[in-house]
């Protein structure tokens, strides 16, 4: 036993020191970190009608357009019902997304998004009519059709009920068949530009230089976003590309710390740095509680039954625990700083922004 305390102290202190040595920068694919030109995706939206509704569906007189929708497809069927006031609740209009994916051929199907558009409960148990779904040319890439898939639910009694999730939305698995095709033929391109989704001139010239080593002359840096690859004349654009998408390289990032008000979160990135500052931080609290006792008189006594009023206030301004110097420079040193000091998200906010007010936080803030 007594030698399991000294060998307990040499495990701590090792996994202590390794804590203190800096993670190097992980190293990323191409294929990560960029897109290329051209291979996107393409938004699609439509308008359409579910039918086979429990009684959840739109109310004609504060939805007439699912009203002169459900006529005009009648109509289109032979039916004709003009000037017959409907009183159906079966029948919801919906806007219909989905998103083309590049390359995506005639003939296969996407997934779709449906969403009410009047002021019907639910979706749950209807049928998709054929709805067209086009792009922001007008024409028609799609065609959705099908029965809905709700994940939500809603249960309900005389005096309690119970909701779960999103009613008025629901998903349509593989329910577009892809009607038209996105023209795009990669063997005809001479180059490509590959787009940085995190923009930056260290990391873009970092790519051409993994480029280059791999096939030289074959990358050029265009700007902070974009590097152009262009074919030798030994390889298409296709197998070229696919031969450096795997390949590896460090991203650099600027010094940034992201804030978010309104849920209290704070996110600082590996390289924010900050010169020695003293921090004050205070933080005062006032409890207030009542604990009223009630006084009455003895058996048989004179007097009255009162409720006599018993507050009791307590003041904590932080214990004295208010001021803290940070003189580290690495971020594992800063928050160990603002640690010390008890802060809650909120006021870890306040203290960056005073901070970066006084010159001594090396990062850009971005409150969203």
């Amino acid at each position: 036993m007594c030698f399991a305390r000294p060998a307990l102290l040499l495990a701590a202190a090792a996994l202590a020191a390794v804590s203190l040595v800096q993670p190097a920068a992980a190293a990323s694919r191409i294929k990560d970190i960029v897109t290329v030109e051209n291979v996107r995706s393409n938004q699609l939206v439509g308008y359409g009608l579910v039918v086979g509704l429990a009684g959840t569906g739109d109310r004609m007189l504060n939805a007439p357009f699912t009203e002169e929708s459900v006529q005009a497809m009648l109509e289109r069927m032979g039916v004709s019902v003009r000037g017959s006031p409907m009183r159906v609740q079966n029948v919801a209009a919906v806007t219909v997304t989905a998103s083309l994916p590049p390359f995506a051929r005639a003939g296969s199907t996407i997934d779709v998004v449906v969403s009410a558009l009047g002021d019907a409960s639910s979706l749950q148990g209807g049928t998709l009519l054929v709805s067209p779904l086009r792009g922001l040319d007008g024409q028609v890439y799609a065609v959705a059709q099908g029965s809905l898939a709700v994940s939500g639910f809603k249960a309900q009694g005389a005096a309690a009920k119970i909701n779960r999730g999103v009613l008025t939305s629901a998903r349509l698995a593989s329910g577009a068949i892809v009607e038209k095709e996105v023209a795009f033929d990669l063997r005809t391109a001479t180059s490509l530009k590959l787009a940085l989704r995190n923009p930056d001139f260290t990391t873009a010239q970092r790519v051409a230089s993994a480029i280059q080593a791999r096939f030289p002359g074959s990358a050029a840096v265009l700007d902070l976003a974009t590097v152009e690859v262009k074919s030798d004349g030994t390889l298409g654009l296709v197998d070229l590309y696919s031969a450096v998408e795997n390949l590896e390289i460090a991203v650099d990032q600027p010094a940034r710390i992201i804030i978010n008000e309104a849920s209290g979160t704070v996110v600082m990135s590996a390289d924010v740095r900050i010169n020695p500052v003293a921090i004050a931080q205070g933080g005062l609290t006032i409890t207030i509680s009542e604990a009223p006792q009630v006084s009455q008189p003895a058996p048989f006594g004179q007097g009255e039954t009162v409720v006599v009023p018993r507050t009791a206030v307590a003041v904590d301004d932080g214990g004295g625990k208010s001021l803290a110097l940070v003189e580290g420079t690495s971020l594992r040193q800063l928050v160990a700083g603002l640690n010390a000091l008890g802060v809650s998200p909120r006021d870890l906010i306040t203290i960056l922004q005073a901070v970066k007010s006084a010159g001594a936080l090396q990062a850009e803030i971005e409150v969203q």
